[in-house]
């Protein structure tokens, strides 16, 4: 069998027993894709998956680093951000955060990261873009409109807040949080 199609099958079933959740057996098949060919990405994000279930940060942040030194991609830098933010190494979350939806406008770890950061530090107006820029590609993501918005109203952005809120509404009606937040701004607003 060639190297190549050994590093397919191996990667392949390591993805499939992590989705299983038999950790083990994933493992193993990454540790066979890595070991067959060394010049993907993918089995040191799968490593660094397993490594991050069994609570093993400072491991699952050396393969996630080792999988951006392969290749520079939007998964391994929000999974580097993460483990940064969960440590209180927030600079470094927020270059590796953006760096990712940089790549990817729509990483939703990497955006929702940079949310939680944005409260973290106090400091949401830099977030702000981001979200808007994933609202470029795709107007129709809630999640992210919402995020907007209650960023927007933590600023004293209403009026914008509300606009976006209205957005949501228009598109989907029984979006309950967005329902719950245009009533409190209203009431706050009274």
């Amino acid at each position: 069998m060639s190297g190549h199609l050994d590093y397919e099958i191996n990667k392949e079933l390591g993805e499939c027993y992590l989705f299983m959740g038999e950790m083990d057996k994933a493992e193993e098949y990454y540790k066979k894709a890595v070991a067959s060919n060394g010049v993907h990405a993918e089995p040191y994000l799968g490593l660094a998956t397993i490594a991050v279930q069994l609570g093993d940060l400072d491991k699952a942040y050396a393969l996630y680093v080792k999988a951006s030194k392969i290749e520079e991609n939007d998964r391994a830098l929000a999974g580097m951000a993460l483990i940064e933010l969960e440590s209180g190494r927030l600079d470094e979350a927020y270059i590796n955060f953006s760096r990712a939806v940089t790549l990817n406008p729509e990483n939703h770890v990497a955006l929702f990261g940079l949310v939680r950061l944005g409260h973290m530090d106090n400091n949401l107006e830099r977030i702000i873009p981001h979200l808007r820029d994933c609202l470029q590609n795709d107007p129709l993501q809630n999640d992210i409109r919402f995020s907007l918005a209650g960023c927007l109203v933590s600023l004293g952005e209403v009026e914008e807040a509300c606009q976006q809120l209205e957005y949501i509404l228009e598109n989907e009606p029984g979006h309950a949080a967005a329902t719950e937040l245009m009533q409190y701004v209203a009431a706050d607003a009274a």
